[in-house]
């Protein structure tokens, strides 16, 4: 199991200290985000006039906006992926089926090439018999 992290962090000018057993530069990315949302909703006109209550609903409805758009974006992802890997799948399945066609089509190609070889030197006999036999007339 990992090591408990303490480390200090600075938020919308105050200090606090995070705990939890991920790394130090993953709590103060955590804190870095939650600065960022601040400074987003601080150039906001109406957010200077609101109680720090409000302040803070309001951060919480933005992180979980943030939250909820990226778990969809997830699933939308994971969707893609799946049917992709499905694709994927029923491409190899095809690329077997004409492999094996193929080796069928070579095989059946050489014994007809074998067939015409045969084929090719009865001709040749047969050529040489008939030339014998207007020789011998």
């Amino acid at each position: 199991m990992n090591k408990r992290t303490d480390t200090e962090v600075i938020i919308n000018n105050k200090r606090y200290t995070l705990a939890g057993y991920e790394s130090e530069d993953y709590l103060q990315k955590v804190a870095t985000y939650i600065n960022s949302k601040y400074a987003e909703l601080k150039q906001q006109e109406f957010y200077r006039n609101l109680d720090s209550e409000m302040k803070n609903v309001l951060l919480q409805i933005n992180l979980a906006d943030d939250y909820f758009k990226l778990k969809s974006q997830m699933k939308s992802t994971e969707n893609d992926s799946d049917k992709k890997s499905s694709e994927i799948f029923d491409l190899k399945h095809e690329i077997i089926s004409l492999q094996t066609k193929l080796e069928a089509a070579q095989t059946e190609l050489a014994a007809v090439k074998e067939e015409n070889l045969e084929e090719q030197k009865k001709i040749i006999r047969l050529e040489t018999e008939l030339n014998e036999s207007k020789k011998n007339r």
